[in-house]
């Protein structure tokens, strides 16, 4: 498959496993999920979901401009809770990474999430 470009930053945390940050493929790049480590560090962000959801939107938008974007080049966005009470302080957040037209979006809760955070986020952009 020499088509697909890997896509690293270090801008992002580092895959905690055997996965790209995200592959590009012609103009569409599908991101990986991004929970909320502080990239330098590798440690889960303090603090409750609105600053766990910034640290991972944050993440997610690194990876966005590595692969040649932004997060208003998002076609879909998928965000798994481990709390479906933290919806609507995702939502306000989503608001503040990307703009309208707003893309197509999955919001599901889970029983957990790697290094017991509350949020994952992950993309798919058309370039």
């Amino acid at each position: 498959m020499s088509n697909r470009a890997i896509i690293a930053t270090p801008k992002a945390p580092a895959a905690l496993g055997p996965y790209s940050q995200a592959v590009k493929v012609g103009n569409t790049a599908w991101l990986s999920g991004q929970i909320p480590l502080d990239p330098e560090t590798m440690a889960v962000v303090e603090g409750g979901i609105t600053a766990q959801a910034k640290q991972a939107f944050s993440n997610l938008a690194a990876v966005a401009e590595a692969a040649g974007g932004s997060l208003n080049d998002a076609v879909k966005i998928n965000i798994s809770l481990t709390d479906m009470q933290d919806f609507a302080a995702v939502n306000a957040v989503m608001e503040t990474f990307c703009n309208e037209p707003y893309p197509a979006r999955a919001c599901v809760e889970v029983a957990g999430l790697p290094k017991g955070v509350s949020v994952e986020i992950e993309a798919i952009l058309a370039l």
